[in-house]
């Protein structure tokens, strides 16, 4: 039997607003040897839900963005018996300069491939989470009964993060969008579920790590989104390599976004 959804709910919940909002705007940063930010806001929640999981479920292994390298690789073959994947804090440079677009982002894989999807916004206290195959929400309430939505790309709303884009596609984005404005937030975690529920439009990014969209796609899917990589694969991976992500809520928008991209490269 999977964990329950409510207990796991209420658990990243309270670990995420004892270690990490105690630490918002009072932040000691360290750069990592990738050049991303790293605080002790990351390692305490990373530190204190690797304990909580294992005292709940301690017959799944754990895998958190912030261990070494080659752990990462060792835990990878702990997928077909269950490996919690976390990212203790998605979006540590908003978090670090004060910006309040972070989250945390947990899911359990299980023969390869996600089951669980749980991110959590600790600022809106905001649990946005998923079981494949039964449906995703938003604090209790279906994310999966939104109507189409009838809007053609040129007013839509799109979240692009241009940094990890050839520079051909940023440039042709850049000059002649064809969406109506443009986002870019910095919590790729919480980026998927923003979408999920209709905050914006349509979605792209050129480069996610597992612990990015392990649980997001997960809950985009399970609330009737799409989504896929540039390159027409499906997003999720079992790996440690980066992955593009084309996403829309809505299925004739998808179809319209993934189409224009395509006609860019």
């Amino acid at each position: 039997m999977l964990p329950d959804l409510k207990e796991l709910r209420g658990l990243i919940g309270a670990c995420a607003q004892q270690e990490i909002m105690p630490r918002f705007a009072d932040v000691a940063r360290h750069v990592k040897t990738d050049g991303s930010v790293v605080t002790e806001a990351d390692h305490a929640m990373q530190d204190r839900v690797q304990k909580e999981l294992a005292a709940r479920w301690p017959r799944y292994a754990f895998l958190g963005e912030e261990m070494p390298v080659h752990e990462h690789q060792a835990l990878a073959a702990s997928e077909d018996t269950g490996l919690w994947i976390l990212d203790p804090l998605d979006g540590t440079s908003n978090f670090a300069v004060g910006l309040p677009y972070f989250s945390v982002s947990l899911a359990l894989l299980m023969g390869g491939r996600p089951e669980i999807g749980l991110v959590y916004d600790p600022v809106r206290d905001e649990a946005f989470y998923a079981q494949r195959g039964v449906g995703a929400w938003l604090n209790g309430l279906s994310l999966g009964t939104r109507v189409a939505l009838d809007l053609p790309l040129a007013r839509a709303i799109a979240v692009v993060d241009f940094k990890r884009l050839d520079r051909p596609l940023a440039e042709k984005l850049g000059g002649s969008p064809p969406f109506g404005s443009q986002r870019n937030f910095g919590s790729s975690a919480l980026d998927w579920c923003w979408l999920a529920d209709g905050r914006f439009h349509v979605y792209l990014h050129g480069g996610q790590k597992l612990w990015d969209y392990a649980a997001g796609s997960l809950i985009l899917q399970e609330a009737g989104g799409h989504a896929q990589t540039l390159d027409d694969e499906e997003v999720f991976r079992l790996g440690f390599g980066s992955r593009s992500v084309v996403a829309a809520r809505d299925p004739e928008l998808f179809q319209i976004w993934r189409a224009w991209l395509a006609q860019q490269r």
